[in-house]
């Protein structure tokens, strides 16, 4: 079952040497390759801000890191 398109395609092709023509298939596999790498490395990015917060947190109830700033001294000594 071929279509014009599809003949127009075949026909380009091999009239620019021994190039495949177009595969749809092919395109959807590259397509959820890709988009498979993409998420892949948008995870890693999450997991890694989990382990950083997870650390945080770990620290905090340990007393090793306060989240109080110290109060700033005035100027001139503060002591009037």
């Amino acid at each position: 079952m071929s279509t014009t398109a599809h003949k127009v395609a075949t026909a380009m092709a091999s009239t620019k040497g021994r190039r495949r023509p177009p595969s749809v298939l092919r395109e959807i596999a590259y397509g959820m390759g890709l988009g498979i790498f993409a998420g892949y490395l948008w995870k890693l990015h999450h997991w890694s801000n989990q382990r950083r917060t997870r650390e945080f947190y770990s620290l905090l109830d340990q007393g090793k890191i306060a989240v109080v700033a110290a109060e700033p001294q005035p100027p001139g000594g503060g002591d009037d």
